[in-house]
């Protein structure tokens, strides 16, 4: 059963992607002990689950106080959150990093082409300093296969940086300049620029590095800085083996594999309709060696046309069975 899940990226329906989740569920809920506990602690018998809202969704917290795996797999890396002092940071034991490999590679074709006709520049800590990242290790693996000397990580490096893209623009090239939020806002704040063949994407928050800002007003700031008409945003996690993108209006698409829902503050095991804020759920059928079903701490809402937004985070939510599994 196991290698038939593995070709999530095959998936081209609403329906296909239901079958896949109810038989992914029931691998999992054989297969990984924690997330069975977790659904025995809230009385969910594997018999009821029959459609996509009544699956439970393991809260992210589990994947900082533990090691969330099927038992009959072998991690063999570790994806390591970032974290400030004295924080837990999240792991994510993967057994074949070929999934995500697969996972990102299809996910950015699907949104954006080809990744060799691209220069990637990246405001990231380069793969030495973070290995264990996850979207580092993406981003490291892409820049590669750009097949091109002048991607590569810049995050410390602003003046190359304005000398490398200033000659990619005089050549019309293709090019993705991404990284995290502070980093973006001191190009913006120390040079001035004129972006014309280039994607702005950002990847998160400050890292504790600046006060946040809601997306609308960084977008503002990004957009006039470097003079473009959107910045691109990507949504993904260390529990993650997926992504999604928005293309500059704030909404997200998923690739055909993954799904955002969105859950009731006050009953955290209520679905919610479209359009209506709660909190995101994730379905990722990549994830088939961990847990495919996560309840983030990201607040957000759902579309009709299958895009989603995100809307902030609320930090010290007890999410109820949760504090019911001690280390």
């Amino acid at each position: 059963m196991k290698s038939s899940l593995t070709d999530f990226d095959l998936i081209k329906s609403p329906f296909q992607f239901q079958k896949r989740a109810l038989a992914l569920f029931s691998y999992q809920h054989q297969n990984n002990s924690i997330y069975r506990s977790y659904c025995d602690l809230i009385n969910i018998s594997p018999t009821e689950v029959n459609s996509i809202k009544k699956i439970p969704f393991l809260p992210i917290q589990f994947f900082k106080s533990h090691k969330v795996i099927c038992e009959n797999t072998t991690s063999k890396f570790v994806f390591e959150s970032s974290k400030t002092t004295d924080q837990t940071p999240s792991r994510h034991y993967i057994e074949d990093l070929n999934l995500y490999i697969k996972s990102f590679e299809k996910g950015f074709k699907l949104f954006y082409g080809n990744i060799e006709d691209f220069v990637i520049l990246a405001l990231l800590p380069s793969y030495l300093e973070r290995e264990n990242s996850s979207l580092v290790y993406m981003i490291n693996h892409l820049i590669k296969k750009t097949k091109n000397h002048q991607s590569g990580f810049y995050l410390n490096e602003i003046e190359e940086l304005k000398t490398t893209l200033e000659s990619l623009e005089q050549n019309r090239q293709k090019t993705l300049l991404l990284g995290v939020s502070f980093a973006l806002l001191n190009c913006v704040e120390n040079h001035a620029w004129k972006l014309k063949n280039t994607y702005v994407m950002e990847t998160g928050g400050m890292k504790g590095m600046r006060k946040e800002l809601v997306r609308s007003d960084l977008h503002k700031i990004l957009k006039d800085g470097f003079k473009v008409n959107n910045i691109h945003s990507e949504y993904g996690m260390t529990e993650l083996l997926s992504q999604a993108y928005s293309k500059g209006d704030g909404h997200f698409y998923c690739p055909p594999w993954m799904n955002v829902i969105t859950r009731s503050l006050e009953d955290p095991f209520e679905i919610l309709d479209s359009n209506k804020i709660g909190a995101i759920n994730v379905i990722d059928l990549a994830n088939v060696n961990s847990c495919a079903f996560i309840a983030t701490q990201d607040l957000g809402k759902t579309h009709k046309n299958g895009s989603f937004e995100v809307l902030g985070r609320f930090d010290q939510a007890e999410i109820r069975g949760c504090n019911l599994m001690v280390v």
